[in-house]
């Protein structure tokens, strides 16, 4: 009875194990957290962990380097919006407001002030750390980019729009959803917007480019 109750006391003391994921998890949460306060160049793997409340080792276990860190967390981000514009989760929806939702969580992701101040980071040390910038592109800017494509190529196979080139038409969709009040908050100019404004925003970036400003 002693072996068992002190068993039990042992099995109660010790923490729970955590999978390798969430570790993962913690890690690029508190990686976000790093980059945003002290910028590539001044974020050392050590302090991530400390962030994160693991060891360095585990952090060189489950991420080889800062430059894979810097990919994971940028991936991260980009994940949740290509999950939002999933087929399943628009197709249900009328045309405009598919669209609209769209540009909605796009409008989220980019304007937001954590994406904003990755901006920052990667126009601020792409020069020095080239790793930067391939990383911010490929996982970012290309990502976002080839979901959106990918949905105006399926509303075009279904007959409901006329485009020459998706991949373009993308480009042009986030830039008229994101690049000015964007760079206004980069140059100081003003806050970043808030969900109402960019709600607003998307929904008169969805009306312009599926009615195209023509007078018919």
């Amino acid at each position: 009875m002693v072996q068992i109750a002190e068993q039990v006391r042992r099995t109660r003391g010790r923490p729970p194990i955590r999978s390798d994921e969430a570790t993962r998890r913690l890690l690029i949460e508190a990686a976000a957290e790093e980059f945003q306060a002290n910028g590539y160049a001044g974020t050392c793997m050590a302090a991530v962990a400390q962030r994160a409340g693991v060891s360095t080792k585990t952090v060189y276990r489950l991420i080889p380097n800062k430059a894979d860190l810097l990919t994971r967390v940028v991936s991260d981000r980009i994940g949740q919006f290509v999950l939002e514009i999933e087929p399943d989760a628009l197709d249900t929806l009328p045309l405009p407001e598919a669209l609209e939702r769209m540009l909605l969580a796009y409008g989220t992701l980019t304007l937001s002030e954590r994406t904003i101040a990755m901006h920052r980071l990667v126009i601020r040390e792409c020069d020095q750390f080239p790793e930067v910038a391939a990383a911010f592109y490929e996982a970012a800017i290309r990502r976002a980019n080839d979901a959106m494509a990918r949905w105006l190529r399926r509303q075009r196979e279904r007959g409901l729009i006329a485009l020459e080139d998706p991949q373009a038409a993308a480009g042009m969709l986030r830039g008229m959803m994101s690049m000015d009040p964007q760079r206004a908050v980069m140059l100081g100019q003003r806050a970043a917007p808030d969900q109402e404004e960019i709600a607003e925003r998307a929904k008169q970036c969805a009306r312009l480019f599926l009615g195209g400003c023509l007078v018919r």
